[in-house]
C-alpha cells in the first residue's frame, strides 16, 4: 500500500465509529444546521469510503483520487440523510459513495471527445439505458434502446463505440477493469430517499392497522398487501375466513372508515 494511504487510514481508524442511536442524533444536529454534527458523521465514515473505494482500485487512476471522490459522495449523502427513515447512515450512504466514484471514473476513461450532437445523442442513450431497465427487467439491448429513441441501432452502436471508457450494452469483455453503460451514469431506477420513504409509509400504514380489530386488519392486509404478493378478491377472502364475500366488503368498509378517521394523525407521522 502507498505511504500515503496508509498514514490517511492510520489516521482515520483512530476515528470512533457511530452507534444507531448516535447516528440519529447527529442527523438531528445536521438538519439543525451544525456543523460540528456534520464533520463528526462525516469522519465517522471515512472508513466506509476506503473499504468501498478498494473495490474500484484501477491503474487508470490513483487510488487516493477515488477515494476522494467517495468522500464527495459520503459528505452528499450526510446532508440528504434523515433520521426520521429510522436506516443505519451506512445503508444510506454506500450507495451515493459508490455513484461518485464510478462516474469519475467515467468520466477519466473518456479520452475521446465526441462532436456536440453525438455527444447528446449518448446523453438520450444513457438515459433510455435506465428508462428502460426496470420495465424490460433485463439489460436493453442496442435495439431496445434504438426503438425506443426512434434511431437506427448502427447509430447506437457507433456512439457507444466510440466513446472510449464505454462497451457495447450487450458486450461481457471478461475484463475486471471495464465500465459498462450500467456503472458509468447514475441509476434512476433507484433512489436511497424514494426506497426509505416507500418503507416508512408502510412501517405507518402497518402501525395505524394494529389498531383495527384482527379480523379487520386481516382483510385490509389481504386485500392490500403491504409486504409485496397477490391482492385477495372479496371471494377468495371470504373463503380463507369462513364468510360471505359480503360480509368480507362490509367489514373493509367499515375498517377503512375508521383509517381515514386518522388521515390527519398518519400525515403528521409521515
Amino acid at each position: 500500500m502507498d505511504k500515503n494511504i496508509q498514514q490517511y487510514y492510520n489516521q482515520i481508524k483512530k476515528i470512533p465509529l457511530l452507534s444507531f442511536e448516535e447516528e440519529m442524533e447527529l442527523s438531528k444536529q445536521i438538519q439543525a444546521g451544525s456543523e460540528v454534527a456534520r464533520t463528526r458523521l462525516i469522519e465517522a465514515n471515512l472508513r466506509l469510503v476506503v473499504k468501498i473505494a478498494r473495490g474500484y482500485a484501477t491503474v487508470d487512476m490513483p487510488f487516493m483520487d477515488i477515494i476522494q471522490e467517495g468522500n464527495l459522495g459520503l459528505m452528499h449523502a450526510v446532508q440528504k440523510f434523515d433520521y426520521r427513515k429510522q436506516c443505519r447512515f451506512s445503508t444510506y450512504a454506500a450507495w451515493w459513495i459508490r455513484q461518485f466514484i464510478v462516474r469519475s471514473l467515467a468520466t477519466k476513461r473518456r479520452t475521446i471527445r465526441l462532436p456536440l450532437r453525438k455527444e447528446e445523442t449518448l446523453l438520450r442513450i444513457q438515459r433510455a439505458y435506465h428508462t428502460l431497465s426496470q420495465p424490460l427487467a433485463h439489460t436493453p439491448s442496442s435495439k431496445e434502446i434504438a426503438d425506443e429513441l426512434r434511431i437506427p441501432v448502427a447509430e447506437v452502436d457507433s456512439i457507444l463505440g466510440i466513446a472510449n471508457g464505454f462497451v457495447s450494452l450487450d458486450q461481457d469483455t471478461g475484463s475486471d477493469d471495464s465500465i459498462t453503460m450500467a456503472e458509468t451514469q447514475e441509476d434512476y431506477t433507484y433512489n436511497p430517499e424514494q426506497n426509505f420513504i416507500k418503507a416508512s409509509s408502510r412501517a405507518t400504514a402497518i402501525h395505524f392497522l394494529n389498531r383495527l380489530k384482527t379480523r379487520e386488519k386481516r382483510i385490509l392486509m389481504y386485500r392490500y398487501p403491504l409486504n409485496g404478493g397477490e391482492r385477495h378478491s372479496l371471494k377468495k377472502i371470504g373463503a380463507k375466513m369462513g364468510i360471505s364475500a359480503e360480509m368480507v366488503r362490509q367489514i373493509e368498509i367499515k375498517a377503512l372508515k375508521k383509517m381515514r378517521g386518522s388521515a390527519e394523525e398518519m400525515r403528521n407521522c409521515m
